[in-house]
């Protein structure tokens, strides 16, 4: 169960359930987002087509997504549509979906830390994460990569802030960028073959990959996690180079590739 902060969905929304019930005329699912709702499909919204089988379509037990045709809070559940939806719009909400069931287990697992259950956890900061965030899952993101200060200025209880942010960096790795460069360099000493060597040896560090594109041209690739810190060690990896090269009586440029 993925639990949001409001207590149903709204029309339009795309919705994952899990179908519990299945009659002649449409089936009933047990909504994943919203604790002890349920929405119902008609036969009519299962399929585009005529429908002459509603269970060769859906059956008992089966995730689905759905979307929200309307809500009725007086008849205990939502109407909704299997129909009315794209493959990439539903292949975008079960990924969605999976990665908030990632992000509940981060949660229970900081609330645990602090002695509380899942349901203190959501009454005390998880739904306040949501409207913040949007998900929790963007809550622990943004922790795992900004650490506590994503949080405190967000009337975080500061026993909170340390734990999702522990967690966070415990179970979320940010995003790999890669960036390149080149240096053109080049010197007509006697032992140039061996400046140039040098040089390029200069530049290498255990994120930074050296190739040569044909000389005097060699690209510089740098692999990092934080893409302020990647230029930076760009740069500094193509000036150890070029310095290696004119402190030789040589020449070295930096050209930037861009993306």
């Amino acid at each position: 169960m993925v639990r949001k902060s409001q207590q149903w969905p709204s029309e339009g929304e795309l919705i994952v359930a899990t179908v519990y019930k299945v009659l002649n005329y449409g089936a009933f699912a047990k909504l994943e987002e919203y604790e002890g709702k349920e929405a119902f499909i008609h036969i009519s919204e299962v399929s585009a087509g005529w429908v002459k089988n509603i269970r060769d379509y859906v059956r008992e037990n089966q995730k689905i997504v759905a979307r929200v045709l309307r809500v009725t809070p007086s008849k205990g559940h939502v109407d909704a549509s299997l129909k009315r939806i794209r493959e990439d719009q539903r292949t975008k909400k079960i990924q969605q979906w999976k990665i908030e069931q990632k992000a509940e287990k981060f949660l229970e697992l900081a609330g645990k830390s602090l002695n509380k259950d899942l349901d203190t956890s959501y009454s005390e900061v998880g739904y306040k994460l949501i409207d913040i965030f949007g998900d929790i899952y963007g809550a622990f993101e943004s922790a795992a990569e900004e650490g506590e200060s994503t949080l405190l200025d967000e009337d975080i209880p500061q026993e909170w802030i340390e734990i999702i942010v522990d967690v966070a960096n415990k179970n979320i790795t940010p995003p790999e960028v890669q960036i390149s460069g080149y240096v053109d360099i080049e010197t007509f000493v006697p032992n140039g073959v061996e400046i140039i060597k040098k040089a390029l040896k200069a530049a290498e560090s255990d994120n930074i990959r050296v190739q040569s594109v044909g000389a005097p041209r060699y690209r510089l690739t740098v692999k990092s996690t934080d893409y302020i810190q990647a230029e930076k060690d760009l740069k500094d990896a193509a000036k150890k180079c070029i310095d290696v090269v004119t402190s030789s009586n040589g020449n070295g440029e930096f050209l930037r590739e861009l993306s």
